[in-house]
């Protein structure tokens, strides 16, 4: 498979996408209407991610190209790919809570890649359960500036 040059741009943009990302979530959006589309967006990018619709194959390439895992086994059919810039608890909970909203039901959490790991959508929603980064660090400080008990 050789790709076309504007294959190939759009497989180096994925690439620098995927090694800016903490994660990559996988995301059917068949059904999803343009006002929806543009919200779940939305929703993505205050967590600091994003929300990129590309053909599979190329996305795979991409995948491979950055030296992690592809997800052959749950990405057939149109997805979206929703990068998780800095925080994948954030972007998880981002995509969650909107897939949960009442007519959002189009929307549905596939599963995901994190590091070296192909994430179910057990995973990617157990992830979406956990607190933001920046109240996790601020637990962490209080139980390290705590007094010492003895």
């Amino acid at each position: 498979f050789m790709p076309t040059e504007a294959k190939r741009k759009e497989i180096d943009s994925l690439v620098e996408k995927i090694n800016a990302s903490e994660a990559v979530y996988i995301v059917e959006y068949r059904g999803l209407s343009v006002a929806k589309s543009t919200a779940v967006r939305k929703n993505v990018r205050t967590s600091e991610g994003e929300m990129k619709v590309t053909k599979n194959t190329l996305m795979r390439i991409a995948l491979r190209e950055a030296g992690r895992p592809t997800a052959d086994e749950i990405d057939a059919g149109p997805n979206a790919y929703v990068f998780a810039y800095k925080d994948v608890a954030a972007t998880a909970k981002a995509l969650r809570d909107f897939s949960r909203e009442k007519g959002n039901e189009a929307l549905v959490i596939k599963g995901g890649i994190m590091g070296g790991k192909v994430l179910s959508k057990e995973q990617v929603m157990a992830l979406a359960d956990l607190p933001p980064r920046d109240i996790l660090l601020a637990q962490l400080l209080g139980t390290l500036n705590g007094p010492i008990r003895s």
